[in-house]
């Protein structure tokens, strides 16, 4: 009650402010091919008007559940037949490497947690690799600081996105122009049936996750029916609408963003060294993967290397495409390795939150 009268308090010009940089921002990354631009935006303007003291107070719980159950949903209705089969044709070694590509990221996030100013609990979360929105979105629900997760979430984000298409043809001799084998295709629904989806995922799965108690209920439970809906064939190739998805992702920006203060971005800046060098580290480990993956299937190494490239699924998804890759393949390993992230990491941060000790961030 208390935190709603002081939202209302707010004038309403901070949250027009809020929503117009954002907007600019948003078309300005989006044009620069910046990965999930809304969020970035969000991110970035929250954080200069919170430090600037021109920012509202912080997003309501309501706003910030619902955009954590549209991400969750997006993250499900990834996962398609044709993906489950894949993953079925080859389940024990992708299985392994996708389980490994989570203990080594989540190993350099404990790593990481061992510099000044930052939990092992936050750590964990910022360096995990696999659902970088979703991650953010939970990361205060967790106990996590959410500030310094989303910026090294999608500074990983970013590291993997613009080195990707150089490795690929310097490591790997990818080409451009390929025609690639088995590339999904684009949603063909209409707007209002990806519309009609999300409401019944939400409606079913935020309760669902509240009454199995399971962490991040409002994410995991949504993207738990989206996943069944959609491995069950009956998405009808939906997706959803991207002005909601945009909406979701600024409201994630916001969330970590307005609660920045000096003595937070003096903290994210100086972990960004070793932040940086673990992520490299990580995405090094991770090609390594790729090789045992591509000898343990059969897929080439560049297709090995694309499956367990740790961020970026739809940069990668442009790299398959473009270098005539089997795309079906990359994309039910990345899928894979999504999913079990996001189901697995609030557990194993509750254990690390318990074991190590780490409480919300002020």
């Amino acid at each position: 009650m208390r935190t709603a009268a002081r939202l209302r308090e707010v004038p309403w010009w901070r949250w027009l402010l809020l929503g117009g940089l954002t907007t600019v921002g948003t078309i300005a990354l989006a044009a620069l091919d910046v990965p999930s631009p809304a969020l970035f935006a969000g991110l970035l303007v929250a954080s200069v008007l919170a430090l600037a003291g021109l920012g509202p107070d912080r997003v309501a719980r309501p706003a910030t559940s619902g955009a954590q159950a549209v991400i969750g949903i997006v993250i499900g209705l990834l996962a398609r037949p044709d993906t489950l089969a894949t993953v079925a044709a080859q389940g024990v070694p992708v299985l392994l490497i996708s389980l490994g590509t989570l203990l080594v990221s989540m190993a350099a996030g404990l790593l990481m947690g061992l510099q000044r100013g930052v939990t092992p609990l936050t750590g964990m979360l910022a360096q995990t690799a696999g659902g970088a929105s979703g991650l953010v979105a939970i990361s205060r629900e967790l106990g996590g600081d959410e500030r310094m997760v989303a910026v090294i979430q999608y500074l990983r984000v970013g590291l993997v996105t613009a080195t990707m298409p150089v490795v690929a043809a310097l490591a790997y001799g990818a080409g451009t122009g390929g025609g690639a084998t088995g590339a999904p295709a684009a949603p063909q629904a209409p707007w209002w049936v990806g519309l009609a989806i999300t409401a019944a995922c939400v409606l079913i799965g935020i309760p669902l996750g509240r009454l199995a108690r399971v962490p991040a209920a409002a994410l995991l439970g949504p993207m738990v029916v989206a996943l069944v809906i959609s491995t069950a064939g009956l998405s009808f190739d939906a997706a959803v609408p991207m002005p909601l998805v945009e909406v979701a992702y600024a409201v994630i920006g916001w969330q970590a963003g307005l609660r920045f203060t000096r003595a937070a971005l003096g903290t994210v800046v100086r972990v960004l060294p070793l932040a940086t060098a673990l992520i490299l580290a990580v995405v090094a480990l991770c090609a390594a993967l790729g090789m045992l993956l591509s000898h343990l299937t059969g897929m080439t190494p560049l297709e090995g290397y694309l499956a367990t490239t740790p961020g970026g699924i739809y940069a990668v998804l442009a790299t398959a495409i473009s270098s005539g890759a089997d795309v079906t393949s990359v994309v039910a390993v990345q899928v894979l390795r999504v999913v079990l992230m996001l189901l697995a990491a609030p557990w194993i941060a509750r254990f690390v939150g318990r074991r190590l000790g780490a409480g919300p961030a002020t």
